[in-house]
């Protein structure tokens, strides 16, 4: 009887810790209407895109806000198309506060944009999707003017062991420079890709990695996206699971959300907003959810705005960004429809 009680006591502390870091994750799953948050945001209209004349967009698969000011952005795109492959085109771009492109590298250097990332120093970081030339499921960081920095992966070999990635989704670095990589995409045209998180050193080299393809604690489904809190704790979106888990940086999980849909995007600003862009949900993959961008705080998991996506010219986003007056920047990529917009108050 007494074995029986310290259980169920134990049992209890333990329920009760996992309530207490989830934050309000319970009770925002459990409202009736996961679509049901007021939308105090509109497109501004005086904002335009200004590519250089003749230079098409293509899939913008990357948006980023520099940190240094807060307010400059950055883009990534597939090179006028659905793919950068033995294209002459430049990928990157850091546009002024109107639109307008400023920087303009990175040809030849990527077949398959897909993760982006913009660091403290203003250094920007992106991720290859696919083998081709030599090149591909590997992470290279440029300096702000385009120099090759460093590369992480073996370029054109994919692959699970230490110093190898296959189908790189995302990349993010934490304060102290520690480098984590969304490595994989489910299962992508017949082939596992690895889905985990790998950990490496400011200098590349490998600490630790954590995950398999599954739909556990721990194991992921296309972790498509990645961000940090001010806390220090990942969030990742692990998209064909629906939801965002959190760990700390050694891999210990925390806790998993799923109130913000379906997530190919996660964004955190300075003050701790979580910004979720749902390209997919639907009726079938995440039954009740619709596509769209919801927004809240990671301090109690709540969902306080929701943007609904259902303009047919361009579809739902993909990607997002949020500048420090918290304006939202959003990557439409469906094929045919490629869009970047801006979202304000």
């Amino acid at each position: 009887m007494i074995s029986a009680l310290r259980t169920f006591f134990v049992l209890g502390l333990a329920a009760m810790a996992a309530i207490a870091i989830g934050g309000g994750a319970a009770q925002a799953q459990s409202a009736p209407d996961p679509n049901a948050a007021p939308n105090p945001y509109h497109v501004d209209a005086s904002w335009h895109l200004q590519l250089p004349e003749g230079r098409k967009l293509g899939a913008p698969i990357g948006v980023e806000i520099d940190h240094s000011d807060g307010k400059t952005l950055w883009l990534f795109d597939r090179c006028g198309g659905e793919s950068c492959t033995g294209s002459p085109l430049n990928p990157i771009f850091k546009l002024d506060a109107p639109g307008k492109v400023l920087v303009n590298f990175g040809a030849g250097t990527v077949n398959w944009p897909h993760g982006f990332y913009v660091d403290r120093d203003g250094n920007v970081w992106v991720t290859d999707g696919k083998a081709g030339g030599g090149k591909g499921h590997d992470v290279i960081k440029f300096s702000p003017d385009g120099k090759v920095l460093m590369t992480l992966g073996k370029p054109g070999e994919p692959g699970n062991a230490p110093g190898q990635f296959d189908m790189p989704s995302d990349v993010v670095t934490a304060p102290n420079g520690d480098i984590f990589v969304a490595d994989g995409h489910g299962v992508f045209e017949g082939h596992l890709t690895n889905d985990r998180i790998v950990k490496l050193s400011k200098d590349g080299k490998f600490i630790k990695a954590w995950g398999k393809h599954g739909s556990g604690p721990g194991e992921f489904d296309v972790p498509h996206s990645l961000a940090f809190d001010s806390a220090g704790r990942l969030y990742v979106g692990d998209r064909s699971n629906s939801r965002v888990q959190i760990f700390d940086q050694d891999g210990n999980f925390i806790a998993q959300w799923r109130q913000f849909g379906r997530p190919s995007s996660v964004a955190i600003d300075k003050n701790d907003t979580i910004y979720v862009a749902d390209s997919q949900s639907d009726a079938k993959t995440n039954p009740g959810f619709q596509q769209g961008i919801r927004i809240g705080s990671v301090k109690d998991g709540k969902v306080t705005a929701f943007i609904p996506l259902t303009d047919a010219a361009v579809g739902a986003a993909e990607e997002l960004t949020a500048d420090d007056a918290g304006n939202i920047y959003a990557g439409f990529t469906a094929p045919g429809k490629a869009a970047v917009r801006k979202y304000v108050k």
